[in-house]
């Protein structure tokens, strides 16, 4: 068994997109639209499905906005240094929420970005 996405919702698709490849470094795997359904489901990641977990982006066009909630917490992306990645994803236009430091109570090197719906995704530095 492996995890195989994690899904979310989107109210703009296209600006979503934008953020998750080009100030995440994701890839667009895939995107499909279901106009039966109303909807579009678009696929990103930083490898091939068959071997990576991806995040699904679904789009639902009849809606205007979500509430987040309060039992979700963020997705992690590992990266080579938090300090050099906030840096450049401030300079692609990201929100920076919580800049790169220790965590609290530990020495791991985090930050936290918001993605335009308001999903939090913590950076986490790599272990040596």
């Amino acid at each position: 068994m492996r995890i195989l996405h994690t899904m979310i919702r989107v109210i703009d698709l296209e600006k979503s997109i934008q953020f998750y490849t080009d100030i995440l470094d994701m890839k667009l795997l895939r995107k499909k639209d279901y106009p039966e359904g109303k909807f579009t489901l678009a696929f990103v990641g930083y490898g091939n499905e068959s071997e990576e977990a991806v995040i699904e982006l679904t789009h639902n066009w009849d809606t205007e906005n979500y509430e987040l909630g309060n039992a979700f917490g963020h997705i992690a992306i590992e990266v080579n240094d938090v300090y050099k990645a906030c840096e450049s994803m401030k300079k692609s236009g990201g929100k920076i929420i919580r800049d790169a430091g220790p965590m609290n109570a530990g020495t791991t090197i985090i930050a936290f970005i918001e993605d335009p719906d308001g999903y939090q995704i913590e950076l986490i530095g790599r272990k040596n």
